[in-house]
């Protein structure tokens, strides 16, 4: 199931000044182990969490979509085993995050609670983001939970991921997620309050970057190396972070997280750097669909279904009347008209030999066809690029 399309946001400004937290409508928050927890203690600081609920259950309030990608469990479950400080073999880690997992989900639960505000714990392997089905199941998921108006937490699954197949930090898992969730807004709360033209603590006149309108060359060689043991990450991995959320038409900005409710800072205006992307989700999504994946197939459609989706339309079984290629759901078809001609493409709902079953047939028809209930649409307006879009 597509996600659901978030409320349209103020137009972007063609200048490069920074936006408005209130702008957005999609927003994934990704907060890391060094805020999270205490080192000394290996205990969530509860304080400091409170107070980002409370900005979390104002977005909320406002109708905005949140999601949450929350680093600690390895951090948590360090503690409750008495492992020692420094770098973890990959199975004390992987132990690690099977403890602290329970009580970081727990924590999550109790937290939003007090906003009235359900959690859903989503965990996540590299294969998850990088694999079409498995992608498609995570995304459907994310989606249900945004409907139900919950906020997932979501974090790497590091009780069964491997040295090999991991993201490594909850940066590029934050950027993935966002992109996968067709969110505008990435925020990463930091250790530090943005990007500065050299690493602060080691340049006393480097100054601040409070805007970034392109990521370049120039701006990836101002990111330095990785902070705390409790992180994985640094200002490198959020640059990469950057790359992979702004390319796919989502804003991200890096504020610190050290000071009590850091989102309600970043909209007062408070110091953070922003990194601007130059289409929205949307557009990005249908210029990746359209440009960039090999089409596996193709549904040949009759006059009323072409006439449907230049209206704005899904494409439903029943406009549907001949199949061809052997592609599995998720993938992308080519979808052309009565004439031949290609009206554009689109991410495929079904694997070949179903939408072959229910072509031309209508919706109330599918379960019966298929003996399971199946999406009403072939392919969603959402996964859909048009010639003339």
């Amino acid at each position: 199931m597509p996600l659901r399309r978030a409320p349209k946001r103020r137009s972007r400004s063609v200048s490069n000044a920074a936006p408005a937290l209130s702008d957005f409508r999609r927003i994934v928050i990704k907060v890391g182990s060094a805020l999270l927890v205490d080192q000394a203690k290996g205990k969530v600081r509860l304080p400091w969490l409170t107070s980002l609920a409370e900005d979390i259950g104002t977005l909320h309030a406002r109708g905005a979509d949140v999601l949450v990608v929350s680093s600690g469990a390895i951090a948590l479950g360090r503690t409750v085993l008495h492992l020692p400080r420094g770098p973890l073999k990959l199975e004390d880690s992987q132990a690690a995050a099977a403890v602290g997992q329970i009580a970081l989900a727990r924590t999550w639960a109790e937290i939003l609670g007090h906003e009235d505000i359900t959690a859903g714990q989503v965990l996540l392997t590299l294969g998850d983001t990088e694999e079409r089905r498995r992608y498609l199941n995570a995304r459907s998921t994310l989606a249900k939970l945004l409907e139900y108006r919950a906020v997932p937490v979501i974090n790497e699954n590091d009780t069964v991921a491997t040295s090999e197949i991991r993201y490594g930090d909850n940066d590029r898992l934050a950027a993935r997620v966002a992109t996968m969730a067709s969110a505008d807004l990435l925020i990463l709360l930091s250790d530090i309050d943005g990007l500065y033209t050299a690493p602060p603590a080691q340049d006393p006149n480097a100054t601040h970057i409070p805007v970034v309108p392109r990521i370049t060359g120039e701006i990836e060689s101002m990111a330095g190396a990785a902070g705390s043991e409790l992180s994985r990450g640094g200002m490198r991995t959020k640059i990469e972070a950057g790359k992979i959320a702004t390319s796919a038409g989502t804003h991200m900005v890096i504020a610190s997280g050290h000071l009590k409710n850091p989102l309600k800072r970043i909209a007062e205006g408070g110091r953070c750097t922003w990194f601007l992307a130059g289409a929205t989700p949307a557009r990005a999504r249908k210029a990746w669909i359209a440009g960039t994946l090999e089409a596996r197939g193709v549904l040949h459609l009759d006059d009323g279904a072409v006439a449907a989706l230049r209206r704005g339309a899904s494409l439903l079984p029943a406009g549907v009347v001949r199949v061809e290629g052997q592609f599995e759901r998720g993938d992308a078809v080519l979808l052309r008209g009565p004439d031949g001609s290609e009206i554009g493409r689109g991410l495929v709902a079904y694997d070949h030999d179903h939408a072959e079953r229910i072509r031309g047939r209508s919706t109330a028809e599918i379960e019966a066809l298929l003996g399971l209930p199946g999406r009403a649409e072939m392919v969603h307006r959402d996964d859909m690029a048009l010639g003339a879009e």
